[in-house]
């Protein structure tokens, strides 16, 4: 046997809130390689903030298929997560706020 078969496969890394974020679209669609679906996916298991941040895009993609008018509560779930991301920086550390800003 080779050196080469006894590799292992890298470790798939974690994928944070936003990078989930910039793809989520994108994996829900199922237009994602099979590496980054599996990170999306661990990652929608583990964090229910993204898990229910995906559960409201379905509800707004289906009832705009439907040509019906999305839920209220829908439309201010996504609008808080929105906000909630850019109070957060790359690293997932909220920013501080500043007063007038």
């Amino acid at each position: 046997m080779s050196m080469w078969s006894k590799r292992k496969q890298p470790a798939e890394r974690r994928m944070n809130c936003m990078q989930v974020a910039r793809v989520l679209q994108a994996y829900l669609d199922g237009e994602t390689d099979e590496v980054t679906a599996r990170r999306v996916a661990a990652h929608l298991e583990d964090c229910r903030r993204c898990g229910l941040q995906a559960e409201t895009y379905q509800a707004i993609k289906s009832a705009l298929s439907r040509r019906a008018e999305p839920e209220a509560e829908a439309i201010e779930r996504l609008r808080g997560f929105a906000e909630g991301l850019l109070r957060h920086d790359m690293g997932g550390e909220e920013k501080e706020q500043t007063p007038g800003a």
